[in-house]
């Protein structure tokens, strides 16, 4: 742990200049108590760092919960062993992506009958909050059970006694982003009629009291719980096809899901803040998560210390060290096969910029995090699935 200042604290022992300036910006706003805190994970983020815990009074940074609002990870420890596994990884890996849509647009062609409960429970809710999640998507429950692209993965893992886990990565999809570009628009509009100075726009905030503060939250917490749903429905589909090349049903050992792009109110300090974790688990004392790590490299199930100078987090995963754009220029597909070395995964260009070279080593990450967390289960890769 290094103190760079009084408003901030670092555990990242892999910190470049430009992620350092720009959690240093976000920790001088007048409202952060008692401390930005960056995670070991960090990079540089839109407008706030990514693997930061951001704590501020009677105010939020919608940019600062980040756009993929509720994104995280979930996963279950299975009672299957490595050796009851079928030879035949590739058959699961084109099943599952059959069953979940993946990629940036894509989305499920009707309501499932798994989701159908989810998507009433999400109705229910949004119709509580005073708001309609079709202003935003039309669509929207058609979104429910779909991956996306970027970072998110489904996964079969196996842990040091061989055994197997399922483990996903996704969030809000594309109405969670519509609802968090929204209020990022609705803060930057605000900053400009009162001539606010900010270091980037994207620190644009909304003041608690206020009916744009009020009308984030809800939206807020309606996406948060569309994207732990997501991540419900997408895990029941992969069990119910793992469970069909397994030849046997799946009882579950342990569930966990939790996120990592959120917002909640919590009492640090002896006050009341609104904690949002970009890229950062809540890891209170005994609280269990999940830290994946690369394609290709380990992740970890993991349980929390509840350390109070860390507002009680920890890192959500690798920390990406190449720039998307930087990495697809640097590495090769040959380079990822390589990487990915015994592992099923469709082998591509489209995920070049995930090879494991383009993230922070993820056991550098986790020794950063020593103090945060404790371990309960290193995994490694068994099959991959992705989305371009």
């Amino acid at each position: 742990m290094e103190q760079i200042n009084s408003k901030l604290i670092n555990w990242a022992s892999i910190l470049d200049a430009k992620t350092r300036e720009q959690a240093l910006a976000t920790s001088r706003l007048p409202f952060i108590y008692p401390h930005l805190a960056l995670m070991p994970d960090a990079h540089l983020g839109k407008g706030a760092t990514v693997g930061s815990v951001i704590p501020t009074e009677r105010a939020i940074i919608p940019a600062a919960v980040g756009v993929d609002i509720g994104c995280g990870m979930i996963a279950v420890r299975t009672q299957y062993s490595l050796t009851d596994l079928p030879k035949d990884r590739k058959r699961l890996r084109e099943n599952i992506e059959r069953a979940i849509p993946l990629s940036a647009g894509h989305n499920n062609r009707k309501v499932q009958a798994t989701a159908e409960p989810r998507v009433a429970e999400l109705s229910k809710l949004a119709a509580k909050a005073g708001f309609s999640p079709a202003q935003y998507v039309a669509n929207w429950e058609l979104q429910l059970g779909s991956l996306g692209s970027g970072n998110h993965f489904i996964e079969v893992c196996a842990d040091e006694t061989d055994a197997v886990w399922l483990f996903l990565h996704s969030g809000s999809r594309g109405v969670g982003n519509k609802i968090a570009q929204h209020h990022i628009g609705v803060a930057q509009n605000l900053t400009r009629k009162r001539q606010i100075t900010l270091p980037d726009p994207d620190l644009a905030y909304l003041e608690e009291g206020t009916p744009q503060f009020s009308r984030y939250i809800e939206e807020l917490r309606w996406a948060q719980h569309f994207a732990l749903l997501n991540r419900e429905e997408m895990m029941d589909r992969v069990i119910t096809r793992f469970s069909t090349w397994v030849g046997g049903p799946v009882k579950e050992q342990e569930r966990i899901n939790c996120h990592h792009n959120f917002t909640q109110q919590e009492t640090h300090y002896g006050r009341s803040v609104w904690v949002s974790r970009k890229g950062a688990i809540k890891a209170e004392h005994g609280d269990p998560g999940l830290i994946p790590g690369s394609m290709g490299t380990a992740s970890y199930v993991v349980e929390g210390l509840g350390n109070p100078v860390s507002l009680n987090s920890s890192p959500h995963g690798a920390g990406r060290e190449y720039s998307r754009n930087a990495a697809r220029k640097t590495f090769s597909l040959e380079e990822l096969k390589k990487a990915m070395r015994g592992i099923e995964f469709r082998a591509t260009e489209a995920f070049i910029d995930e090879i494991p070279a383009a993230y922070k080593p993820i056991d550098v990450v986790m020794r950063d995090a020593a103090d945060l967390v404790t371990v309960r289960h290193k995994l490694r890769q068994l099959v991959n699935v992705k989305g371009n």
